[in-house]
């Protein structure tokens, strides 16, 4: 694999360059920068933006509204959409469900449900985790009863991520209660406004809404809305994932979060001189900087393996890994870096206040970032679970 740019790749580079000088709002950018809550809105005119310049979805098939890009482009729009502090786009229509869809999906699921994932007209949320099936997903409990052209769904989901705005979710539900736990599991796509269900805000620690349980009681679902074959949903589940965990590692966005700590570094004294010259520090921060330049690569060539249409494999689960806890540690040394000025505020105190950030440039929004992604390791599949998933496939056996 030639690790070089072409000259394509780096005229591509800069069109991207142009395209987010131009259209990327200034008060978004700020916004994403500085830590604070886009709001549905926010997120929306980011997908509007990003639909009519026709580069929503660079990894679908052109056939589906895609762009197709390669996985040289990909890599580029995300490193300098995160160079410019753009929003991240909600993954799990775009990112999650739809090449599930496109891969296991009817026709008549493909040519319904991803034209209005494009258009915004369906924002998914993912169904998976629950009280006591997490990390161990396959023992979920939420239950799926058919009664003729409908499955009757009880059960609750937890984690359920930016829930209070979705008006869809796919679900994994348990249909066959006395098979094999992996073996009795279905794919479902449901309907928010579906009587039955509600929505319950879990309030993190720094006061935001990200997360919810949602809570099912007799909810009517159409058997038109089971993905592929009853029973089969595992197999959904683990393409699903291997697609999330891929995302999670986030290369871009430790790429611009390391450039961010090197420029706080500069400007933050220690013992009268900058941080950066600090010999334990530098060293810290060089070693993330190689640890991420490997990163990259894997990532490229993962991504590159998979531009067949299938999943990547085991790979996955090693860029979930290193990829979280290269986030985590860039999170640290921001941290770090910014000293007092990264110290919390009461969300009350600064939102929707007209005063600027306290602080260097760029640590506003440190110790929001470093608590948040403290979760990075447990989501998608615990970095404990993927290294069992890797020891299985790598010494013998299946995972």
């Amino acid at each position: 694999m030639d690790l070089s740019y072409t000259p394509e790749e780096q005229a591509f580079r800069e069109e991207v360059q142009r395209f987010l000088d131009e259209k990327l709002p200034k008060e978004m950018s700020d916004a994403v920068r500085e830590g604070r809550s886009l709001g549905k809105e926010g997120h929306e005119r980011w997908h509007a933006i990003l639909n009519e310049q026709g580069w929503l979805a660079p990894n679908w098939p052109r056939e589906f509204g895609g762009c197709e890009w390669n996985a040289v482009q990909r890599h580029i729009f995300e490193e300098e959409c995160c160079r410019a502090h753009a929003p991240r786009i909600v993954p799990f229509g775009l990112t999650m469900l739809a090449p599930v869809l496109q891969k296991f999906g009817s026709k008549e699921q493909q040519d319904y449900y991803l034209p209005k994932i494009l258009s915004g007209e369906h924002w998914w949320c993912q169904g998976y985790s629950e009280p006591g099936a997490g990390s161990d997903l396959a023992s979920l409990k939420t239950k799926a009863v058919r009664e003729g052209d409908h499955y009757i769904v009880n059960g609750q989901k937890t984690w359920t991520t930016l829930g209070q705005h979705a008006n869809w979710i796919f679900c994994l539900v348990r249909t066959d209660p006395d098979a094999k736990q992996q073996e009795g599991i279905s794919f479902l796509l449901i309907d928010m406004d579906t009587p039955g269900i509600e929505v319950r805000p879990i309030i993190l620690l720094d006061g935001t809404h990200e997360v919810n349980e949602v809570w099912f009681t007799d909810v009517k679902v159409p058997v038109e809305n089971l993905v592929g074959e009853e029973n089969k949903g595992w197999t959904y589940a683990k393409y699903l994932l291997t697609h999330e965990r891929t995302n999670i590692a986030g290369v871009g966005f430790s790429q611009a979060g390391l450039d961010a700590v090197k420029r706080l570094a500069r400007v933050q004294m220690h013992k009268g001189r900058p941080l950066i010259e600090n010999p334990y520090f530098a060293a810290r921060m060089a070693q993330a900087e190689i640890d991420l330049m490997a990163m990259s690569t894997t990532n490229l060539r993962i991504i590159s393996a998979a531009a067949s249409g299938q999943a990547p494999g085991v790979e996955s689960s090693m860029l979930k890994v290193k990829g979280t806890e290269i986030r985590q540690e860039i999170n640290d040394m921001a941290r770090r870096a910014a000293g007092v000025y990264a110290m919390p505020f009461a969300s009350e105190a600064v939102e929707g206040g007209n005063e600027p950030p306290v602080g260097p440039e760029g640590t506003a929004a440190v110790a929001a970032q470093y608590f948040n992604n403290r979760k990075l390791s447990i989501f998608g599949g615990s970095n404990e679970i993927q290294k069992n998933i890797i020891a299985k496939v790598k010494m013998g056996g299946r995972a």
